[in-house]
């Protein structure tokens, strides 16, 4: 009977308790291509906004697909900074054991695995490598990992360390155990003097080192620079021997790798893969799930993982532990903190609201990497990998910034933020056109961006800078700046009105002369819009549905647009591209209409049904959306993951709201899909979400309670959930045609308040 208790204990802890690193699958989204996206994500073996993440490498070198799950063979273990396959990779390299005959090219090196052979979680990951007959395990710290290959009995056991091509560097060191190098290879975004230094420290002495350099093999020259170049060193070992590799590198310098690389300390394997496992945990256990499905935990707390990786940290740690930085903008080396590879334009809209919820600390520090990013290269980033990259539109800096320091953040250089964004919204950047705001001038004076003068994506522009001007002056007001320096960003907040077409009730791309764009297809993908049609991006008026509903001549017409977006089939015209792009086919597959939720702009516009009187609606398709779109499998998401937008969406709509409209201190009421969740905030509170009716055919909420008192809106203020306490739920399974009806109900809206 004892044995019984014990056994049921274990498993309640198993299910309940805190070791969340359980339910994470970082193989969630990496089954995946070039034609349909389903993530487009790689297993990431880091820490929390590590500086360095790891990955076992299926793709060929340069290839942005570095690991795909229907993939046979593993080429190496590689250290990446890939934020996505479209903005590809920079500062990598690679480890790959090999027995038997020496090989060296990625091709002939590369060993058949299995997945059943395979084992991926956040802090640790392990492989049968079938052709080498070698176990690889990696676990990470921030800059830092340490390797166990564990050897079959063989006369000619090698580790192949390649720095890949466009120029690297490699020195063998073989009285130190020590191989030594830099790497180069970039896809953009780095000054001229950039380099990637690592150093690896072995535990067993070398019988065999060569270096290459290109493809000719050096065996009594151990130190080389190359277009490509690869050091090798080899052993002989025995049946089951394990040889560990220390790993560490530096954006900085080899000595400043070496310093890094005391980040493992005198630790073991198992030593720093367990305080790796107690660091994530530490980070998942902030959003504490109990439910009996294992999927639904293991989608959430997959998407959570997603979620704190991106943007991640880019700086370093001096002698004197100081914090320090070599900068992707001007190539010195200066104090404060980096941080890099994402896009704004994707994570403006939940990712940066989350941190800002659960993780403010470390968006703080985020913050004062974007005060030196200006300082550094004039420049707020729009998307960054490391330094600035040309894609995306938007002017969404400033939507990061005012959300951040409208939601409470302090301790960074807000007054040089602040005439950040106001630079970003009045210029455009000479080499950069996703950095500032392209086609400013005809934006501040016709209050649009022509269709008709040769700028791309003309009308997605106007809205987000739209949008953008609303963020600036609420954060001009809270900073105190007089309405005469503020007040054209209030004016200019209401240009999205410019678009809007009162014939077909949709935003429409407009000439110089003041008419619409002829012809006009709703359906056309790209052309006046980014990645999306006229039905995707009309809805991006955060700051404002109510301005929108207007135009669309009120609620009814209202609801009956949004209806249409999963009423209208998904057709599609994509002239623009000359063929069907991955977006595309994403949203024709999926069988919810027009409803293209594997991008970004459209993500917001289930939950403007609380603006117009119908929140049942946004509870009902909230609902459809996580549990169809969203699965803990590798083909687990409908488009592109990136960088943690698309997971945060689901995190913050398990919980049951959502940040439509950054910049406010309000979250949309959707429909939560937990019966008991706990929130660990950073200020010390605690907040419990109940829901004990809530199951897959009871998706509606019939009444709220909140620390014991009604609550009738539809949305909830930041300032009351981070007091903490509780909030009740009564779910069924028939929508409350009365909750949530009457304009005082709902959200936020520009022209109302």
């Amino acid at each position: 009977m004892k044995k019984i208790l014990v056994s049921l204990l274990f498993t309640s802890i198993t299910v309940f308790g805190q070791d969340w690193v359980q339910y994470v699958n970082p193989l969630v989204g990496t089954q995946s291509k070039h034609s349909l996206s389903n993530g487009n994500t790689y297993p990431v073996i880091a820490m929390p906004w590590g500086m360095n993440f790891w990955t076992p490498q299926t793709g060929k070198m340069g290839d942005g697909w570095a690991y795909t799950y229907d993939a046979d063979k593993i080429r190496g273990f590689k250290q990446t900074h890939q934020p996505s396959p479209w903005i590809n990779d920079y500062g990598q390299f690679s480890l790959m054991p090999v027995t038997g005959k020496l090989e060296f090219n990625q091709d002939k090196r590369a060993s058949w695995f299995s997945h059943k052979a395979e084992k991926a979680q956040p802090h640790y990951y392990s492989v049968y490598l079938a052709d080498h007959d070698v176990v690889t395990e990696i676990t990470p710290t921030e800059r830092a990992a340490m390797f166990r290959f564990t050897f079959p009995e063989n006369k000619n056991s090698y580790v192949v360390v390649d720095a890949f091509d466009k120029g690297s560097y490699i020195k063998v060191i073989p009285q130190e155990r020590k191989i030594i190098g830099y790497t180069t290879r970039n896809s953009g975004g780095v000054p001229e003097n950039f380099q990637n230094y690592f150093v690896i420290i072995f535990d067993k002495d070398f019988d065999f080192k060569a270096t290459v350099a290109d493809t000719v093999l050096q065996e009594g020259k151990w130190e080389v620079q190359a277009h490509h170049a690869y050091g090798i060193i080899g052993f002989s070992t025995k049946k089951g021997e394990k040889v560990h590799a220390k790993v560490a590198s530096s954006f900085i310098s080899l000595e400043q790798a070496e310093l890094n690389l005391k980040e493992l300390g005198t630790d073991s394997f198992d030593q720093v893969k367990e305080k790796g496992r107690l660091r994530w945990n530490a980070v998942l256990g902030k959003i504490e799930v109990k439910d009996s499905d294992i999927d639904k935990l293991r989608t959430f707390y997959s998407c959570l993982y997603r979620s704190v990786l991106f943007p991640r940290s880019f700086y370093e740690y001096n002698v004197k532990g100081e914090v320090m930085h070599y900068s992707p903008y001007n190539g010195q080396v200066l104090p404060g903190y980096m941080y890099t590879d994402t896009g704004f334009w994707d994570t403006f809209r939940s990712l940066f609201p989350f941190l800002n919820f659960m993780y403010p600390s470390e968006n703080v520090k985020m913050q004062e990497g974007l005060v030196n990013a200006y300082k550094e290269s004039g420049w707020l980033p729009e998307w960054a990998s490391p330094g600035h990259r040309d894609c995306m539109v938007g002017n969404n800096s400033a939507a990061v910034v005012a959300d951040a320091y409208l939601k409470g953040l302090r301790g960074y250089d807000i007054e040089t933020l602040w005439e950040a964004v106001v630079h970003g919204a009045n210029n455009e950047h000479p080499k950069i056109s996703s950095t500032g705001r392209k086609g400013v001038s005809y934006y501040n004076e016709l209050g649009y961006v022509p269709y008709d003068a040769r700028i791309n994506e003309n009308a997605a522009r106007t809205l987000e800078y739209a949008y953008n001007d609303w963020s600036i002056y609420q954060l001009g007001k809270a900073l105190g700046k007089p309405e005469s320096e503020i007040g054209i960003f209030a004016k200019r907040a209401y240009n999205y009105r410019n678009l809007f077409d009162i014939e077909t009730g949709l935003m429409r791309g407009k000439n110089k002369n003041g008419s619409f764009q002829a012809p006009f297809n709703p359906l056309k993908w790209g052309d006046a819009f980014t990645e999306g049609n006229s039905w995707h991006y009309t809805w991006s008026v955060f700051h404002d549905p109510a301005g929108l509903i207007g135009l669309m001549g009120g609620p009814q017409g209202f609801n009956k647009m949004l209806d249409s977006v999963f009423n209208v089939p998904p057709l599609f015209d994509e002239s623009y591209y000359g063929f069907v792009i991955h977006e595309i086919r994403e949203m024709q597959i999926m069988n919810m209409g027009n409803y293209a939720h594997g991008n970004q702009p459209i993500q917001h516009m289930i939950y403007l049904y609380n603006y117009s009187g119908q929140p049942w609606k946004t509870q009902f398709w909230t609902r459809e959306v996580m549990d169809k779109l969203y699965t803990p499998a590798p083909d687990g998401y409908c488009g592109d993951e990136d960088n943690g937008q698309t997971s945060a969406w689901y995190v913050f709509s398990a919980l049951g709201f959502y940040p439509v409209c950054p910049g406010t201190d309000e979250y949309v009421l959707g429909s939560p899909l937990f019966k008991d969740v706990t929130l660990n905030f950073e200020n010390g509170k605690k907040l419990k979400l109940s829901a004990p009716g809530n199951g897959p055919d009871n998706r509606y909420i019939q009444s709220i309670k909140v620390n014991g008192k009604v609550h009738g809106a539809n949305y909830f203020t930041h300032g009351v959930l981070q007091k903490g306490g509780t909030i009740h739920y009564e779910m069924g399974s028939k929508p409350n045609l009365n909750r949530g009806t009457r304009e005082g109900d709902f959200p936020y809206s520009f022209s109302k308040k």
